[in-house]
């Protein structure tokens, strides 16, 4: 009898990708996997029988190198079947369909796939495994070849390129805030300037114009959430480096215009906070949120560090000018790298890798620029006067032992000037350093499931209560090392308030963070012009456990306030 045509079976798809040992090894054992279904046909009835054999054997050196090849059987019958088989090597592979008639006769054997070399795929993080999860993720074969072959810094997350850039913008802000505090004492000498011009000079920026820029921050607030975070944030730093770059000169041509160069860049740094809480709000998810401000707000922190550490030494070496010009160029450099990595939203950025923009835009809510602004809707709602009331409260407190801190150490504790210089730095590198741990903390605990609004009163809590003990234990310690570990220890766990009445803007209302961060911090800064201006009338009349008393029964306050009226569920649209 002729030799029929044998009947195929169902489409098979073979796809190589890294191995399973465990696959690997029972493959090898088997040997062949057969399968065998009875048909009848109208003129005669037979079996076929049909095996599918896999021997693996090592690569060819001769083979090309593949990331990945899928092989298709195609076959006539629609009939299902128990493939496609996901066959995980590292080694080449050889697939052999056997067939043969029952009661006689004919059988055939086809080597349906040649041997390949398989080349795993880079470590990218963006590793496939089975096709549907690719198809899933909306990326092709192309794309996912140019990922994985991309340097590291290509497929880094655009999104911490923009929390690093932010942080890089505090740190200068800081370093150009504290400068002047060490460049005084040579200027006041070349330019014989009496104690009492020194001061109303150092008060141009910590005083009045300080108020002045907090003040700013409503204004850069709306500017920010209508016009977008970018162009804002990079006004400002382009502003108060060009007023830093000019401070030299315009003290060469008088007093009054050093005071106006100080007052400019004061206004500078005010709209740079708003600013970066409303880019953030766009580019950082929930479950990121905490982590990157406060790594933000820490640039803060290091940039004090890093000014009172290097002014001395440039001064020294290249004279009292060069601080300003150096810190100020600094700054021109950031701008430059900001026009051309930053952009306002995910939506604008065409560099932006498609997985990184789809985990972005389904886990952030503030997407388009604000055109009018509720006020009567944003004063109305308790979590917002939670927390206005509760960034004074922290403010106090803070405010006063920042502000206070070398007259303690000097007048209490007995340090020499020098000395509490030195000390005076630790409370800003614990606050740098428990600022990042308690953004970690943060973003731990809502990815495990707690919710966002018990995260923000547990962090806060520590942010509040924790300052509140150490600043009680001071009355009962007599040796100075103690009294500064507590000190630093008070900083530390007030650093946590990063996570927690800091974070919460974006929580509450993202599209308006700017404007909310303005109104908050502008009680902030009240707080802190009060606290300083009642601080020295309590040491007129008082000592200094009445200073620290106010602090802690504000402290409680705010404790309060904010576990009895705050949120982490989005309030505003």
């Amino acid at each position: 009898m002729a030799s029929e045509p044998l009947l195929q079976s169902p489409a098979v798809t073979m796809v190589t990708t890294r191995p399973s040992r465990h696959l690997q090894h029972k493959l090898c054992q088997s040997m062949c996997f057969a399968i065998a279904r009875q048909e009848e046909e109208e003129e005669e009835p037979m079996m076929i029988g049909r095996a599918l054999v896999f021997s693996f054997s090592p690569p060819s050196t001769s083979s090309s190198s593949l990331s990945r090849r899928t092989t298709h059987f195609n076959h006539a019958t629609s009939t299902s079947s128990p493939f496609p088989l996901h066959l995980l090597s590292r080694r080449s592979c050889r697939v052999f369909r056997v067939a043969g008639r029952r009661g006689g006769g004919t059988g055939k054997v086809w080597a349906d796939v040649k041997p390949e070399k398989h080349v795993p795929e880079s470590s990218s993080g963006y590793q496939d495994v089975v096709l549907k999860k690719k198809k899933a993720r909306g990326l092709d074969e192309v794309e996912e070849e140019a990922i994985a072959s991309s340097r590291w810094w290509q497929v880094f997350p655009k999104r911490w390129v923009i929390v690093i850039l932010c942080f890089s913008a505090f740190l200068l802000c800081n370093m150009d805030r504290v400068n002047m505090s060490i460049a005084i004492l040579p200027m006041s000498a070349e330019y014989n300037w009496n104690p009492s011009t020194v001061g109303l000079i150092q008060s141009s920026f910590f005083g009045d114009t300080s108020s002045l820029r907090y003040l700013l921050q409503i204004a850069g607030g709306i500017w920010a959430d209508t016009v977008g975070g970018k162009q804002v944030l990079g006004f400002g730093v382009v502003w108060w480096s060009v007023a830093t770059i000019l401070t030299p000169i315009a003290a060469k041509l008088g007093l009054p215009f050093l005071l106006v160069a100080r007052a400019f860049m004061g206004i500078g740094e005010g709209v740079a906070m708003p600013a970066m809480n409303n880019i953030l709000s766009k580019w950082i998810p929930v479950s990121e949120r905490s982590r990157s401000l406060a790594l933000v707000y820490s640039g803060m922190y290091l940039g004090s560090v890093t000014g009172l550490a290097f002014s001395p030494f440039l001064i020294h070496q290249f004279g009292w000018p060069s601080v300003f010009y150096s810190f100020g160029s600094l700054g021109t450099v950031w701008f430059s790298v900001w026009l051309s990595k930053a952009h306002s939203s995910p939506l604008e950025d065409p560099e932006l890798l498609p997985e990184e923009k789809k985990l972005i835009t389904a886990n952030c809510v503030s997407k388009e620029p604000v055109k009018t602004i509720p006020w009567r809707l944003i004063l109305s709602k308790a979590p917002v006067w939670a927390l206005i009331v509760s960034h004074f409260c922290h403010n106090w407190g803070t405010f006063i032992l920042l502000t206070w801190m070398p007259t303690y150490y000097n007048q209490v504790l007995k340090f020499n000037l020098t000395e509490s210089g030195l000390f005076c730095v630790l409370p800003w590198l614990t606050m740098a350093l428990s600022a990042n741990a308690g953004g970690w903390i943060a973003d731990t605990l809502v990815s495990k499931g707690l919710s966002v609004t018990r995260v923000r009163k547990i962090m806060q809590t520590v942010g509040f209560l924790g300052p509140a003990f150490f600043l009680t234990q001071l009355s009962h310690i007599n040796s100075p090392v103690m009294a500064v570990l507590c000190m630093t220890c008070s900083q530390g766990t007030d650093a946590f308030s990063q996570s927690g009445l800091y974070s919460n803007h974006q929580d509450i209302a993202p599209r308006y963070s700017g404007i909310l961060l303005g109104l908050s911090n502008t009680a902030g800064v009240l707080a802190g012009v009060l606290g300083t201006a009642a601080t020295g009338y309590i040491l007129q009349h008082g000592s200094w456990d009445d200073v620290f008393k106010v602090s802690v029964g504000l402290y409680l306050v705010g404790t309060v306030v904010w576990n009895l009226f705050s949120t982490g569920e989005k309030i505003l649209e």
